[in-house]
């Protein structure tokens, strides 16, 4: 363990103390808005796994702060100590929670939460994970016999930049993180050995400390574009071998440290929950903005393992974090470190995903709030092709809608099972109870024909927004608001 923390160093406090023991508002909403997860469990007879769960936005059903169950194919006699982490697609960050596992009726498994926290986005941003694939390395001609020269696996792994990695411990624990390379992210040294880099992180060196006490180890493998998964399972050790090292070195820079892979089997499979995600879809990507921003959540966790250790800074780290636009400008700052940090450690070309940086600047703004349901108290057919929806707040009536001359709601909705979500700037006065939106048909717009073929008085739907500016703005005369023609914003 001195060795080990002797090269990697030891983690911040601020990164511990964002582990929290619960699923809080934040962790359900990330739940409720993410299509798909990496788990590693042991199965029925103790071998390590690794795969990627879900498939559908909400996938895991919380029963509690202490628990939640998903259904997962193949893996539902999983018990014991268990791992994942969920993405969300074109988002950075990841939601990692360790728990105990056990079997529920209906071949659902259910986790005990033991800590939840925010990973940094490095792994995804090292990958490009979220960007357009391109065209893969050609695999080289496999000489050696063993797992890795099994069908499609050394093809698979040239391809792959991304995979989830799984070890655990001897104290009940078990850890699953991303790693992330711009090529290949494991390369193969035989028939039955791989080797992955350890570059530089936050510290917290949780898979290293792992191996140390049990070398087992399982990952997944994932390639842009693709829904097969190569799942593998082996021992690992921890190397600082300097001519190794050399061999991953970026730009001259080598890391700090790599595993060896000892493999025991290697697979690829089809894998149902990835194919259902669509993770590489772009119209999936487009509605990101519905889940909190990643970083405005490890900031309510840090504040809250602040407070549980009795810090004083628990109340400032509060105050500052519920300024108007302080999560976007930590975004931005945050983004600026991961890009800075990386290219130190070699990487050329790299930037955050567009995704994390929650809803870019329209004419100086930034797109923040919660979801605020909402009633179509009344609908007005202004022309043939355009229509006015009146809404009101769905839990009080009473409640005003507050905004700028120039400023946009995003109302969300569900359409054919799937959440819709486009902007519109409001026609109505700042202030007042009901908030008006007029929208223009579009042919083939999907919320468009939506909102002028099915929507009816009463049905119920959200709004997010007003965006706080990011400068003040000088409010112009109110005779203003009251001349100002209805118009949508964009067509949609």
């Amino acid at each position: 363990m001195d060795e080990v923390e002797a090269v990697v160093g030891r983690p911040a406090a601020m990164i511990i103390q964002k582990q929290i023991s619960v699923l809080d508002a934040g962790c359900r909403e990330v739940l409720a808005h993410s299509p798909v997860a990496a788990f590693g469990y042991q199965d029925c007879d103790g071998a390590v796994r690794t795969t990627f769960v879900g498939g559908t936005p909400g996938f895991a059903c919380v029963h509690s702060p202490q628990r939640f169950s998903f259904p997962v194919a193949g893996a539902s006699a999983a018990s014991g100590p268990v791992s994942l982490f969920f993405l969300l697609p074109g988002v950075g960050e990841v939601l990692r929670v360790n728990g105990t596992a056990s079997a529920l009726k209906g071949g659902e498994t259910a986790v005990d939460i033991a800590e939840a926290y925010v990973h940094c986005a490095q792994a995804v941003i090292r990958s490009r994970l979220w960007e357009p694939p391109s065209a893969p390395p050609a695999a080289e001609p496999m000489v050696d016999q063993g797992p890795l020269a099994g069908p499609g696996v050394s093809d698979f792994l040239a391809a792959s930049p991304f995979l989830a990695l799984s070890t655990w411990d001897t104290e009940g624990g078990s850890d699953t993180s991303p790693r992330g390379e711009q090529q290949t992210v494991a390369r193969i040294l035989n028939g039955r050995t791989l080797v992955l880099a350890d570059r530089k992180g936050n510290k917290r060196a949780d898979t290293l400390h792992n191996l140390l006490h049990d070398d087992r180890i399982a990952l997944a493998a994932l390639v842009p574009g693709r829904s097969g998964v190569l799942h593998i399972h082996g021992r690992a050790a921890i190397t600082d071998d300097t001519a190794l090292l050399k061999t991953l070195a970026l730009r001259g820079v080598p890391p700090h440290l790599a595993l060896l892979i000892d493999v025991e089997h290697a697979e690829v499979r089809s894998n149902d929950a990835v194919s259902r995600a669509r993770l590489w879809n772009p119209d999936v990507r487009s509605g990101r903005d519905a889940a909190s921003d990643m970083m405005a959540l490890g900031s309510a966790h840090l504040a809250v393992g602040a407070a549980e250790s009795g810090r004083g800074s628990a109340r400032l780290i509060k105050v500052i974090t519920a300024l108007p636009g302080m999560s976007w400008l930590m975004r931005k700052a945050m983004d600026r470190a991961y890009v800075s940090g990386l290219r130190k450690e070699g990487y050329a070309d790299v930037r955050a995903p567009s995704a994390a940086r929650r809803g870019d600047a329209h004419h100086g703004e930034v797109a923040v709030g919660p979801l605020r349901p909402v009633r179509v108290c009344e609908i007005r057919q202004e022309t043939p092709s355009a229509r006015t929806l009146v809404l009101e707040d769905a839990a009080d009536e009473a409640k005003p809608f507050d905004f700028h001359p120039g400023q946009f709601f995003t109302l969300v909705t569900d359409i054919a099972g799937q959440p819709v979500r486009r902007a519109y700037s409001a026609s109505s006065a700042p202030g007042a109870t009901r908030l008006e939106l007029t929208v223009k048909h579009v042919e083939g717009g999907q919320f468009s024909t939506h909102a002028h073929h099915h929507l009816q008085f009463g049905d119920q739907l959200a709004v997010r927004g007003p965006p706080v500016p990011s400068t003040p703005r000088r409010r112009p005369p109110n005779s203003w608001y009251s001349s100002r023609p209805a118009a949508a914003s964009r067509p949609s």
